[in-house]
């Protein structure tokens, strides 16, 4: 018997330990098939027929490990549409994030008594009359500074600068 028939009689328990280590059939034949294209091209001239079969399940142990190594290194790969289909489609912030830094701009800009009642009506959600009543001025008072906050906001976030106006007493 010479080195390649005993290589040739080593396939099925090869087929079967690698069977064993990856599970799948089409994984465990590439994985023979590895092993034999290197046995193959790293035959010894003189290896004896007993030394073959030992041989052989060391080259396909450590190309088994070698594989999981770099399976490990490289990541888990998907193909492109499963990944699509696995993340939901989020539509991009960084135009409202502007917006806001831009309101938030706005409203530092705002006198203190706009405001105070723009804050109150839209953002805490009071009425007009409990904001008049919070803060002891007038309904109309209320009416006319949430207005001239509200546009005044509007023209900021459209780009139209206002005057500044100055308080007189």
């Amino acid at each position: 018997m010479t080195v390649l028939s005993k290589i040739e009689e080593t396939i099925p328990s090869l087929r079967r330990y690698a069977s064993a280590l990856l599970g799948g059939r089409q994984d465990a034949d590439d994985l023979v098939h590895d092993c034999l294209v290197l046995a193959l091209a790293h035959i010894k001239p003189r290896m004896t027929e007993s030394e073959v079969r030992p041989w052989l399940f060391t080259i396909i142990r450590n190309h088994f490990i070698s594989g999981r190594r770099k399976i490990v290194a490289r990541g888990t790969s998907i193909d492109i549409d499963e990944a699509a289909a696995l993340m939901p489609a989020t539509a991009p912030v960084q135009e409202q994030r502007m917006q806001m830094h831009e309101l938030s701009k706005g409203l530092a800009a705002l006198p203190d008594d706009q405001r105070e009642v723009f804050l109150l009506i839209t953002l805490e959600g009071f009425e007009y009359a409990e904001v008049a009543a919070m803060l002891g001025i007038p309904l109309g008072t209320v009416m006319s500074r949430l207005s001239r906050a509200r546009d005044h906001l509007r023209d900021f976030m459209d780009g139209r600068a206002r005057p500044a106006l100055r308080r007189v007493k």
